[in-house]
């Protein structure tokens, strides 16, 4: 059964009203802290994918992240230096993201992507543990509570991948070396200076998911953290045995006091005390000029056929801008405006970006020219995701939306997927930061 069947199927269910699937989202009874922070934000039905299908993708990213991972090795003789030069990443930033680290990231991030009919097409794959999302397998599993959807469920085979779970087991895995004796880990979620008044709301949502897969995880940002004599770092006197890092690089840099006020983290984890989960080192590898160091063909003698038959099926035509770069691919950006879309490499939520096919030719030049001039900026082929319909229980409507599915991978492989959804003609970023008409919803995945 494709996607669209599938929710078609749902929908005209909800059409019929005498199921119950329509309001069913709006009936779940969501723990406190996920009803704060996403109740208002939530599509008035789940998403469906094809469970062969996001197998294949997932596998996919394994491959595509090890790639990522060789490409110092590969294309610059395993100079980081110089690699970090090409996807345009300053010196004092490479310096703060090799601190601590072991030359080899975890295996953590979210791969955002599109279904455009045919396939999952990567837009993206953001690595460590700053990205956001853990706690949406909640939306499933209160959704399962509703007998309707239950019933649903089980009708369809629906299943879904309970990403705190898998979460869970990979902190317990990594915070084992430092316990301080106890059976179980205390684990610092740690934000940058005054990120808890942005993100506290969701960072409470993951709080309390950890808390149902048995975690301790206690709220800070980096300010708050000390370090006793011994190394070990604690938060309000208490010792932690990790650290969730929910803080970027980029805020170290921008802190006042500089990168110094993570150097305790630094050491406690070179020490063994605490350990820092994610290293900053994720870093060198999710700017998205790195995707396309893949995808350019100056580097296509680096991978061996089946390689670059993986970044062929999963990765659009990307390319990265630089005012040293070829004077023709700027030439063939303008030329292909209808067809491309301008990120920033280091950008999040859609901000920044300039969409080739809702631009003029005039507006497209000049964003071209600002891309070149401000560098760090890729051109990526336009994927166009597969509308999927919804119907809307408030207003009896159905209407056509589009989903970036976010999927998570771990050292334990394929840990779950959510989707983050606009209407089909709500514009081009689908994302909570750039547009507000953005819903979360969680994942099920079907035969």
């Amino acid at each position: 059964m494709q996607m669209t069947a599938l929710s078609r199927t749902y929908v005209d269910e909800c059409l019929r009203g005498d199921g119950g699937l329509a309001t069913a989202v709006a009936r779940a009874e969501l723990p406190p802290a996920f009803e704060a922070a996403w109740r208002s934000h939530l599509l008035p039905r789940p998403w469906f994918v094809r469970a062969s299908e996001t197998d294949a993708f997932a596998r996919d990213l394994e491959g595509l992240f090890d790639l990522l991972l060789s490409l110092p090795e590969r294309l610059f003789g395993g100079d980081v230096e110089r690699y970090a030069a090409e996807i345009g990443l300053e010196p004092a930033l490479v310096a703060l993201l090799r601190r601590a680290g072991s030359g080899v990231p975890a295996k953590l991030g979210r791969a955002d992507a599109y279904h455009d009919g045919t396939a999952f097409k990567l837009l993206e794959f953001n690595l460590g543990s700053e990205v956001g999302g853990l706690d949406m397998d909640v939306f499933d599993q209160a959704l399962l509570r509703v007998p309707e959807f239950a019933g649903f469920a089980r009708e369809h085979g629906l299943g879904h991948v309970d990403i705190a779970a898998r979460m869970a087991s990979v902190l317990r895995d990594r915070a084992r070396p430092a316990l301080s004796g106890a059976a179980e880990p205390v684990i610092g979620l740690i934000e940058g200076r005054g990120g808890i008044g942005p993100y506290g709301r969701l960072m409470r949502a993951t709080q309390e998911a950890m808390a149902a897969q048995g975690l301790d995880l206690r709220i800070g940002e980096i300010g708050d953290v000390r370090a006793r004599a011994d190394g070990k770092l604690t938060l309000d006197g208490t010792p932690l045995d990790l650290v969730l890092r929910n803080f970027a690089a980029s805020q170290l840099l921008d802190d006042p006091d500089g990168p110094e006020v993570a150097e305790p983290f630094f050491r406690a984890h070179a020490a063994g005390r605490t350990v820092l989960f994610t290293s900053l080192e994720s870093g060198l590898y999710s700017h998205k000029s790195a995707l396309a160091l893949l995808s350019d063909p100056r580097g296509r003698d680096a991978f061996d056929a089946e390689e670059r038959a993986l970044v062929e099926r999963v990765l659009p035509w990307s390319r990265a801008l630089r005012a040293s770069g070829p004077s023709e691919l700027i030439d063939l950006c303008r030329e292909r405006r209808e067809r491309l879309i301008l990120k920033p490499g280091a950008g999040y939520g859609g901000l920044d970006t300039f969409v080739g096919w809702e631009s003029t030719d005039a507006d497209w030049h000049k964003a071209l020219d600002l891309a070149v001039e401000r560098g760090g900026y890729v051109a990526q082929e336009r994927v166009v995701p597969h509308p999927e319909p919804v119907y809307d229980p408030e207003t009896g409507t159905v209407d056509d939306w589009i989903a970036a599915l976010g999927f998570f991978l771990t050292d334990d492989g394929y840990a779950g997927a959510h989707a983050r959804v606009n209407r089909a003609d709500g514009g081009a970023i689908v994302g909570m930061s750039s547009n507000p008409d953005t819903r979360m919803v969680g994942v099920f995945t079907h035969p």
